[in-house]
């Protein structure tokens, strides 16, 4: 086997094993915002439940995007791999999983 081939797939596979980590994260804290009440967003200043159903909705699918488009397809820059994109929505989905989510479910 090939020094480089294995380093290339090493690579492949840690891009595989993050994304679907990060997809993960997002995808559960869109469906946690799915199941809960909308008055309890309110209520513990956390904005509305729509918002947070579209931040979360949004960090999901791109986080999928992230997924499924290569590196460098040149789609939409950013989207594949590590993009800027792919950063900004787990942050956003983990900023709904520490701060918005303890808050309302208690309600």
């Amino acid at each position: 086997m090939d020094g480089k081939f294995l380093i290339s797939w090493i690579q492949l596979a840690t891009f595989y094993v993050t994304g679907f980590i990060c997809a993960a994260v997002a995808v559960w804290s869109f469906l946690d915002c799915v199941i809960r009440r909308g008055p309890a967003f309110e209520a513990n200043s956390k904005r509305t439940k729509g918002f947070w159903l579209g931040v979360t909705g949004g960090a999901a699918l791109v986080t999928l995007l992230g997924l499924l488009l290569p590196q460098g397809s040149g789609f939409i820059f950013g989207f594949g791999g590590y993009g800027l994109f792919n950063i900004a929505a787990v942050t956003a989905a983990g900023v709904y999983l520490a701060d918005v989510r303890p808050a309302v479910a208690h309600r």
